[in-house]
């Protein structure tokens, strides 16, 4: 019996893990393996090259203590191509079989090896398109002359400096004029430099 690793991670509070855990050790039965390990992260974007859950099973992928790892999907373990492919090289170097349960991959073949860069360069593809299509919808909005970003504060600038550099409280100045603490900060710091700039 073949022993088992699971990984599973969520991006977003409203994500449930344990969906994910349920599905893998289903996965896991009917394939005969031994879950030995589970790890998670959660909230954590698949972007990021740093997760806790993620760098634990790669510890334990470099000790030996499983021969398999299972995911729900190939991208629960990494969103861009080149850092999904390092992740299965790597246990495949470790002789550790990489299989995604959505996918239907098994990397302990060589279909299921080409099948895995095939469908990791799909998805690089898809968000590379997705990113050029809001740069262009960017462009146009900006040729059509809309603003982008955030709409300039209409509040009276002067008036909040004054009040905080009189000795009001911060959290008093934000609630009298009805901005966040952050804006007032921003507003005096501004108002400083430019009479830095000024005075010199």
């Amino acid at each position: 019996m073949k022993k088992a690793a699971i990984y599973a991670r969520v991006s977003t509070p409203d994500q449930h893990l344990e969906t994910q855990l349920y599905d893998l050790r289903k996965l896991a039965a009917q394939r005969g393996f031994e879950i030995v390990r589970e790890y998670s992260d959660h909230g954590i974007s698949g972007s990021k090259a740093r997760r806790p859950g993620l760098d634990a099973m790669m510890a334990d992928a470099r000790r030996g203590e499983f021969s398999v790892v299972l995911v729900v999907a190939f991208d629960r373990i990494a969103r861009s191509t080149k850092n999904f492919l390092e992740i299965v090289d790597e246990l495949h170097a470790l002789n550790i079989d990489f299989l995604s349960g959505r996918e239907c991959i098994d990397t302990s073949g060589p279909m299921g090896r080409m099948f895995l860069t095939m469908v990791g360069s799909i998805a690089e593809l898809e968000k590379s398109l997705i990113v050029e299509r809001i740069r262009a919808g960017m462009r146009r909005a900006k040729m059509e002359g809309q603003r982008l970003g955030r709409a300039p504060l209409n509040v009276d600038r002067a008036a909040i400096v004054r009040d905080r550099l009189s000795g009001m409280s911060l959290t008093k100045v934000a609630k009298r004029h009805g901005v966040s603490r952050a804006t007032v900060v921003r507003l005096v710091r501004e108002a400083k430099q430019q009479e830095i700039v000024a005075a010199a």
